[in-house]
């Protein structure tokens, strides 16, 4: 897929080589995540004999980062199954064969790259829910959360080419019940009169007729 449902360069989470190159599978995201968020926690330990107000504290251990986002994945146009792409996520939570020989079966390395962000982690957790089906009962729209959790410390931004960084940024907006042009533009710029923009940019013929699970593009910020 060289693009997602709302036309955008679409992030992508495949098998990866420890410095984040592409080793295996690449699941393609039918639409963007609106929003992603990478954690950490570090262990302390409170000194037992301590008798001032202030605890003293001692490092234990660095967690690790963990990187939590949401997915939709919608094939109602098309009528497919939608859990035949969803699956292929299950697949970086299976333990495999390791490439470089050994017994011992892991899940594979994986990346979630999205323009210059590149997580390289393993997939700890994942949850898909179907929410919207045929008449035979087939599944074509499905939310997926998953939790990956790194184990490499490494750059989640790696150094990006100059000349790469000139396209226009872009985001997007999942509609939910009861939102309205102008909520969102108010939402995303601050001011309700510019919802004419977003209509615009979607070429909606009706901008007072949003359907729950809409994906909306926001154009950048006009004066």
């Amino acid at each position: 897929m060289s693009t997602t449902q709302g036309n955008l360069v679409p992030a992508q989470i495949y098998e990866s080589t420890k410095s984040g190159g592409i080793a295996g599978p690449v699941v393609s995201c039918m639409f963007n995540p609106f929003e992603y968020s990478v954690s950490k926690t570090n262990s302390y330990s409170e000194d037992s004999k301590n008798q001032s107000n202030v605890p003293q504290m001692t490092f234990s251990k660095a967690g690790s980062q963990t990187l939590k986002l949401a997915l939709t994945f919608d094939t109602y146009e098309s009528g497919e199954d939608v859990s035949l792409t969803t699956n292929k996520l299950w697949y970086f939570m299976q333990p495999q064969q390791p490439k470089t020989g050994g017994d011992r079966k892991e899940p594979p390395t994986v990346a979630f790259q999205w323009g210059v962000f590149c997580f390289v982690a393993v997939l700890t957790n994942m949850t898909q829910k179907f929410t919207l089906f045929k008449k035979d009962g087939t599944p074509v729209r499905a939310k997926v959360d998953v939790t990956f959790t790194q184990h490499e410390d490494v750059n989640d931004y790696p150094a990006q080419n100059p000349t790469s960084g000139g396209d226009e940024i872009l985001r997007t907006w999942s509609v939910v019940r009861g939102d309205r042009l102008d909520v969102i533009a108010a939402n995303v710029f601050g001011d309700a009169t510019k919802w004419r923009a977003i209509a615009e940019f979607n070429h909606l013929d009706n901008p007072f007729s949003l359907q729950p699970g809409q994906k909306l593009i926001i154009p950048e910020e006009t004066t």
